[in-house]
């Protein structure tokens, strides 16, 4: 279904589209966040990422908790944006034989799919409170600020020291 289909005819429709769409992101960034770890030389930068796979799983648990609060079957749909965002990842991963801009790669990659993230659960917050939905947006906002807080740190540890590397 694209985004501005018959089936999409009120606020809550597209509440609950865009909802589907999170939730298949962040199911497909569970199976993503161990490949990356796999491949990340730096410690800190693989140890984040096995950390922000706890975290995504915990989101995973706060998109089915939303379904239920707002009375709508827990379901995904294609987010043919994550799937490029990882196929993009997997490709760039692929071509760097330099360890270290791999790293830099892999920041670039993740930083992709936060800023996505954080696009997406900025709307679903305020379409929640649109809606009447208060309680919603306020399980959707716990991970929004978790997803700009992995942002801030992937920022962190590329220009502290990946990108210095990468550049050497």
């Amino acid at each position: 279904m694209g985004l501005f289909t018959k089936d999409i005819k009120t606020m809550n429709d597209l509440f609950v589209h865009q909802l589907q769409d999170i939730y298949y992101a962040e199911q497909q960034l569970t199976k993503a966040l161990p490949k990356m770890a796999s491949k990340a030389t730096d410690p800190q930068l693989k140890q984040g990422f096995l950390t922000h796979l706890e975290e995504t799983k915990q989101h995973v648990a706060r998109l089915e908790e939303v379904f239920k609060m707002h009375g709508v079957a827990v379901k995904a749909v294609d987010c043919p944006a994550i799937d490029g965002i990882i196929e993009e990842a997997d490709e760039t991963a692929g071509e760097v034989a330099d360890k270290a801009v791999l790293d830099a790669a892999l920041i670039n990659a993740a930083q992709a799919a936060e800023h996505y993230e954080i696009v997406r659960y900025g709307s679903l917050i305020a379409w929640a409170k649109q809606l009447g939905r208060n309680d919603c947006a306020s399980v959707l906002a716990k991970t929004l600020e978790e997803e700009k807080a992995t942002d801030k740190k992937l920022t962190t540890l590329a220009e502290s020291k990946v990108n210095l590397r990468a550049a050497s």
